[in-house]
């Protein structure tokens, strides 16, 4: 890293205005190598005459950061340290480095190591640059039902999600309580004077229509909310104390095709496993729905169309020979979010943070092809590593930062964000002294809109929460690295939800501002062929610049960032 020994400068904002012109002045300088043996003020003097001679536009928010420092240092960041250290992450040494593989384990053993060579210190609350996260993954084992002398197949006749489901030893059972459509509301209810504790239950989607087609709820034809909230209904069989849910979808094939995937695959949760909040759930098909009501048909017949007429329902029992077996099994398996702190330096903002975050994990290995990341994410990774020297850097140069910057690497992003989601069960700072999260994932390549314009960069959340946020962030651009900032994807209706898919997601909830840069989705994402060769180094540079000016500036200014937004969507995950 290069420095210039005994480097001091102050400068108020009011030169904001200038800046651009200032920065532009910088680089010519730079060339002629006349800032590099800068010692006196003199030289601080040539550039304020330059940066008063004319002006430029600026933002509604004045920076205070130093912006002589900011520039400095930002030349710091460069391609040749930002290859060295991406391509040493998204190596084969680290298997692609999925969670709970020997790979992402020697790739935290490597980052810990780098945080301690340039000088990061470990919090103190911790014992190293680590908090262990205990995760368990859950598969199914087996899964049964016999009905009447016939077997039903799971991922054919019926459905089971490993969330909504415990284990469940091998029941025989005599009698199914058909309850309607599961709803139980002061107008109109399927549960009248019936004890359903440890019951069997078989209830149907939707809700109540009238000959008309209006709802007994609503009175109107406008459907209410039990028509298409299941978990509603499922939280009214738990507070009745049902053990187990029968769900009749007549969506059954197509569901079971698109949730193939996700429940046959081993399913990571924190350890130890909560139980489910609601009864053992299982989505079964109308023709097992029908094989269940067997001999009372006519009076199941009946009791629909008298439902029609009054709106008045009751459970009616229903005799069946059925068997039903659900076990789940559990191996526990462990992995680190890892920290690291640059301390502050002013004695009324160091308890202050700036959390600086990117998720180090990946998709690992399947069958001989390794999948390496080298976009998704050691970009983010080592754009992390090199902001954080940089700030060292700065610091030994008794240049700030006034608050602590904190780094986080959070382990097991891709398996739903749950090192973030850890972290945010368990914060190691405080949320009332963490001012922001900057977090970085993917910001080395370009997606198709963008191949012919790749100085550009995705911003999601910086309004979300702070209107300070969002026009720093403007400002630090406008002032230094002059990129496209595209908020596409920061639209509440975007149909992609990147806001909700990535680790600042889970600061946004506890009320933290919240920024996340992002530079979309190419055609090697989640693929073998995400590899080092295909990263854009300049524009990578230009990116990481940019999200270090942005974070010096929010480590420096004297006031934190005020949270003066309410987000009312940020729940709708």
């Amino acid at each position: 890293m290069n420095s210039c020994p005994g480097y001091t400068s102050r400068i108020t904002s009011d030169i904001f205005p200038y800046q651009r012109l200032f920065n532009k002045t910088l680089m010519v300088f730079n060339q002629l190598n006349l800032f590099a043996s800068c010692k006196k003020n003199v030289n601080r003097h040539l550039f304020l005459i330059f940066c008063l001679i004319a002006t430029s536009g600026w933002s509604q928010i004045a920076l205070e950061a130093d912006p002589f420092a900011a520039s400095f240092f930002a030349q710091n960041i460069t391609q040749e340290e930002l290859k060295e250290q991406l391509t040493r992450i998204a190596s084969e040494e680290f298997e692609g480095r999925e969670t709970g593989s020997p790979g992402l384990e020697k790739a935290a053993q490597y980052l810990m190591s780098r945080l301690n060579d340039i000088g990061v210190e470990r919090h103190p609350n911790l014992k190293g640059y680590y908090q262990d996260v205990g995760f368990s993954y859950v598969q199914w084992e087996k899964l049964s039902i016999e009905l009447n002398g016939q077997k039903y197949e799971h991922l054919k006749d019926f459905l089971c999600f490993k969330e909504q489901n415990a284990n469940l030893p091998k029941l025989n059972i005599k009698d199914v309580i058909y309850c309607g459509y599961g709803i139980d509301d002061p107008v109109y209810s399927d549960y009248r004077r019936a004890n359903l504790r440890g019951k069997i239950i078989m209830i149907y989607p939707g809700e109540p229509l009238k000959k008309d087609s209006t709802s007994y709820i609503t009175g109107s034809r406008e459907l209410s909310d039990w028509a298409h909230n299941l978990d509603r209904k499922l939280a009214v069989a738990a507070d009745k104390k049902v053990r187990v849910v029968l769900v009749v979808d007549p969506n059954l094939r197509t569901n079971i095709s698109t949730n193939r995937p996700q429940v046959m695959a081993q399913t990571l949760h924190f350890a130890p496993v909560a139980a489910p909040s609601v009864p053992n759930t299982i989505y079964i098909s109308p023709d097992m729905a029908k094989a269940i009501i067997g001999e009372k048909e006519k009076t199941f017949v009946k009791n629909r169309i008298k439902l029609m007429q009054t709106g008045m329902s009751r459970p009616l029992h229903l005799p069946v020979d059925m068997s039903l077996s659900q076990h789940l099994t559990r191996n526990a398996m462990y992995s680190k979010n890892l920290l690291g702190v640059i301390p502050g330096i002013d004695p009324a903002l160091k308890n202050e943070f700036v959390v600086l975050s990117a998720h180090y994990d990946h998709l690992g290995k399947r069958g001989k092809f390794i999948y390496p990341g080298a976009d998704d994410n050691a970009s983010g990774t080592a754009a992390v590593l090199e902001i954080m020297e940089t700030i060292v850097e700065a610091k030994k140069q008794g240049q700030g930062p006034k608050r602590s910057v904190m780094c986080i690497f959070f382990t097991a992003e891709e398996k739903g964000l749950l090192g973030s989601k850890y972290y945010a069960l368990h914060p190691v700072v405080p949320f009332s002294n963490t001012v922001v999260n900057v977090n970085i994932d993917m910001i080395g390549r370009t997606d198709s809109p963008h191949e012919k314009d790749p100085h550009y960069i995705y911003v999601i959340g910086s309004d979300r929460l702070s209107t300070d946020l969002h026009q720093i962030n403007e400002a630090t651009n406008e002032a230094f690295t002059f990129l496209n900032l595209d908020y596409t994807y920061n639209a509440k209706n975007d149909p992609n939800r990147f806001y909700y898919r990535s680790d600042h997601y889970n600061f946004a909830k506890e009320g933290v501002p919240s920024i996340f840069f992002f530079s979309g989705v190419h055609s090697d994402y989640h693929q073998p062929g995400d590899t080092v060769g295909k990263i854009l180094f300049e524009k990578y540079q230009a990116v990481t610049k940019h999200i270090f000016h942005t974070v010096w500036e929010l480590a420096n200014r004297q006031e934190r960032i005020r949270v003066d937004v309410v987000d009312d969507t940020i729940y709708n995950r």
